[in-house]
């Protein structure tokens, strides 16, 4: 089936690994243009040079996306090679760690605040305008299952995630018909997100006084997973895929999850 997303402009944010690195991924086998943001200016060469072979447009640039200076100086530049115009954004960059709730300072509310809702919002703002003039556009938003149904840990994370779920209804009404705007809520999935140091993975581990995987195994029988495993990042991406093509042009203000089966709830 067509995607429309051929020759598309589409900017990812924290696009060097995990879920954004798959979503790219997957845009570059649709021929789409990729302008691509992270931190991490060599996990960005890194998904340029697997695309290479695809022969399309890559734009890159490393930029801090917790602030408002990263964001808005990182998509003006990485948007250049494209004449500033954009057809789709992925906001996907965030970052969380597992702790209780008499556990995070203030500083950590804010930290998880800046890089996990508020890049969005910049993110979202910087590029609206640009969509508006041209008609037409798709903002697809990485959320989280923990937006859905929260958990004890990590609380923090999953507060921010429910908010950017309500910026995605509240946005995906102020911006019909023209715009687009819809979210994914992935479940655990195996990224280095859970696998790098102070991860999710081993904060767990800290949390259940357990080895790290022992922890995640553990937290999975909580979770009462039907699926019984961790997702995988290319799982989440091809429903990221599918929410910016024609394929979904009757679907906005909705949130997919992406959960192995996490969420209870009927709605």
């Amino acid at each position: 089936m067509e995607s429309g997303l051929l020759n598309k402009v589409v900017l990812i944010t924290g696009a060097g690994s995990g879920i954004g690195r798959s979503t790219a991924l997957a845009f570059a086998k649709e021929g789409s243009s990729l302008a691509l943001l992270d931190l991490d200016r060599s996990s960005l060469q890194s998904v340029a040079d697997e695309v290479k072979p695809l022969k399309i447009n890559v734009s890159l640039v490393s930029a801090d996306l917790s602030t408002e200076d990263g964001v808005n100086s990182g998509i003006d530049e990485v948007l250049e090679p494209f004449g500033g115009t954009v057809d789709v954004l992925v906001n996907n960059v965030g970052t969380g760690s597992v702790r209780r709730f008499d556990d995070i300072s203030d500083d950590e509310w804010r930290k998880t605040f800046d890089l996990n809702f508020l890049s969005a919002v910049r993110a979202t703002r910087k590029v609206l305008p640009i969509m508006r003039s041209k008609g037409s556009g798709v903002i697809v938003n990485n959320a989280s299952d923990l937006g859905r149904q929260p958990e004890p840990n990590p609380i923090d994370y999953g507060c921010l995630k429910a908010a950017l779920l309500a910026l995605t209804k509240g946005l995906a009404r102020a911006e019909g018909p023209t715009i687009r705007i819809n979210a994914v809520a992935p479940g655990p999935i195996w990224t280095p997100f859970w696998t790098k140091p102070g991860g999710f993975a081993e904060t767990l581990g800290k949390v259940h006084s357990l080895p790290p995987m022992e922890a995640v195994e553990h937290e999975m029988k909580l979770r009462q997973l039907p699926l019984g495993r961790l997702g995988k990042p290319e799982e989440v991406a091809n429903v990221i895929l599918f929410l910016a093509s024609d394929l979904a042009s009757f679907v906005t203000s909705s949130v997919w999850g992406v959960d192995g089966g996490s969420v209870r709830s009927i709605t």
